[in-house]
């Protein structure tokens, strides 16, 4: 829009609070802002230009016409502003840039809900805790409620009816005491459930509630004269005080508290978020910004905190910010602390924004020198959410016909490329027929039964090729080894290249230009070709090795030497008798040129 345009219009704009928007020719909206007084606010786009920022010259110069309008109050203005970007995503407004794949905590929606890690969320009634941006610390705190709470793990539909039937059998982690077998009926639902509310205060941080829980559980059974099992909650509640004391307490005066700090650059804004409840540090979290235009602090801190406490989940009637900033809510107070425990809070919040921009920097400095395996590394550790860079991969593969011969491969990836001096082939020796499972069972015990057994190096990330089923098998072994937390296992599922997660009912959908696929893809196909190679050969010989040993007074070990010396049997056939029996002798070489004269 022209400056003689706007001059034109000037004199209808307001001086009252209000939104106003920018549209392109193809009435597309380009910026949504706020202002106290609309007239003041629209004639600093078009006044002296030499102040504006590059970015602003240029929305003004794709501008076609502007639009606005009035309401009661900057509040309002406020409101207005946020539900407008949120629907519209204008081009020139700050934008989120979140492409992290974050961690929750699912209870699902369910007769005795299971509670495990996700990273989807589905609308099916279950309940999400989190975002977590740290998995080693969200698994911390699931494997805390697992030793205090003894909750199922199976996927069994325990109704009502189904348990009266008697259509279940208690398992394995009913006898090590880590479910308490309602599959059978031996705990209530209304038992179970109890526990499942003490689950949902440890996830909101409410430790108090689950303190006196557990302490209600001891005096009961003590005033039974049931100590054993007084004993049991006593040992729980000595695990959650364990786990409370080495959480960050930042100050017990305090309650529930959020606090945002930010840093901006020209091009980005950065987010350091803090979430305190109950005076305990229990999620922190950086926010990237794409600055579209030279938006204030209390701009862009009006737009994203409300984005940052809906993804988090927060209720927090108290905020702590560095600038003055307005905010859609009731009852809430953003303020700018000046002393004691609140100030101490957002110093800390500051430093961490500093020390992140400055380690970004330098790590974009040393990315220019990164090579192209490092950086799909990264991506693939990034991806799958890994606490380590996934240097050593190795991947998995059965094959068979019909269940004859069956084999599988392990094929090994170093720094992102094939490593085939440390393949491996298996034979399978204790499965009869074609099952998968109990194959992938086998071989991947077989093969990190022996790596420990020879103090060997444990790959990062081990890849399964299948979906689900392939996965749990695998997973049986490596539990038995004691290995879970020692290696990141995936399965990869070939139709929809789906990755599974061990007790992840909900697969990862990587896009399908991603590298981090790409490599992921590249090791199980090496794994099938590796394995399809083998069991080929395999049949090859098993097919030479039984048509020699039909001939009279040929065995095994004749065939085999045979084989090695004329290398099929085609070229045995041409062999004369003499030839041969230098091998197995004269009167087994009469019976061999006969067998083949017939």
């Amino acid at each position: 829009m022209k400056d003689k345009d706007f001059r034109n219009i000037v004199d209808t704009i307001p001086t009252l609070p209000g939104v106003y928007r920018f549209y392109s020719e193809d009435n597309e909206i380009l910026y949504v802002g706020k202002a106290k007084n609309l007239k003041s606010r629209l004639s600093s786009y078009f006044g002296n230009k030499s102040h504006l920022q590059y970015k602003t010259t240029v929305l003004t110069k794709h501008a076609n016409r502007i639009d606005f309008t009035i309401v009661e109050s900057e509040h309002d203005a406020l409101l207005l502003e946020n539900t407008l970007i949120k629907h519209h995503q204008p081009r020139y407004n700050v934008m989120l840039k979140d492409g992290k794949s974050y961690t929750y905590i699912c209870i699902k929606n369910e007769k005795f809900p299971r509670v495990f890690f996700t990273r989807r969320l589905i609308k099916d009634g279950s309940i999400y805790f989190g975002p977590y941006t740290s998995k080693f610390k969200a698994k911390i705190l699931l494997d805390i409620i697992k030793k205090i709470f003894s909750l199922r793990t199976c996927n069994l539909n325990l109704t009502p009816e189904n348990i009266a039937k008697g259509k279940f059998k208690v398992c394995l982690e009913y006898h090590i005491r880590n479910c308490a077998g309602p599959c059978e009926g031996y705990e209530t639902a209304s038992d179970y459930d109890l526990k499942i509310q003490q689950v949902k205060n440890i996830l909101r941080g409410n430790f108090k509630e689950v303190r006196k829980f557990i302490q209600s559980q001891m005096s009961f059974f003590s005033d039974r004269l049931e100590f054993e099992q007084a004993q049991l909650f006593k040992e729980k509640l000595d695990i959650l005080e364990n786990y409370q004391s080495s959480s960050t307490v930042v100050s017990t005066k305090l309650g529930d508290v959020d606090v945002f700090a930010l840093k901006k650059d020209d091009k980005m804004a950065y987010v350091h978020y803090m979430k305190v409840v109950d005076g305990t540090l229990l999620h922190t979290d950086i926010i990237h910004l794409v600055m579209n235009l030279d938006d204030e602090v209390p701009d862009i801190l009006s737009y994203i905190i409300p984005e940052i406490r809906e993804k988090f989940s927060s209720d927090a009637s108290l905020i702590l910010v560095q600038e003055p900033v307005e905010l859609p809510y009731e009852n809430i107070v953003a303020t700018v602390p000046t002393r004691g425990d609140k100030l101490k809070l957002l110093e800390m919040a500051m430093h961490n924004i500093d020390y992140y921009v400055l380690q970004l920097k330098r790590d974009l400095s040393e990315k220019k020198k990164q090579t192209s395996a490092e950086r799909i590394m990264e991506t693939l550790q990034y991806d799958l959410q890994m606490d380590n860079l996934p240097k050593h991969i190795e991947c998995f593969d059965n094959s068979n016909i019909q269940g004859t011969n069956p084999v599988s491969s392990c094929v090994v990836f170093k720094n992102a490329k094939p490593s085939p001096k440390d393949y491996r082939h298996f034979k399978v020796k204790t499965v009869v027929g074609p099952d998968d499972f109990a194959s992938m069972r086998e071989v991947v015990h077989r093969r990190y039964k022996r790596i420990l057994e020879e103090n060997g190096e444990l790959p990062q990330l081990v890849i399964i090729d299948g979906g689900k089923g392939q996965l749990s098998a695998a997973m049986e072994s490596i539990t038995a080894l004691g290995l879970n937390d020692k290696m990141t296992v995936v399965g990869i599922a070939k139709r929809l290249e789906e990755i599974f997660f061990p007790n992840d009912p909900v697969p990862l959908y990587i896009n399908k230009k991603s590298e981090s696929l790409k490599l992921i893809q590249h090791a199980r196909n090496e794994a099938h070709r590796f394995a399809i190679s083998f069991h080929r050969d395999l049949r090859s010989k098993n097919f030479l090795g039984t048509q020699l040993t039909n001939i009279s007074g040929i065995g095994k070990i004749s065939a085999e030497k045979l084989l090695k010396a004329f290398g099929s049997v085609n070229k045995l056939k041409e062999a004369g008798e003499d030839e041969i029996a230098l091998i197995v002798g004269a009167v087994n070489a009469k019976k061999v040129v006969a067998y083949f004269n017939q």
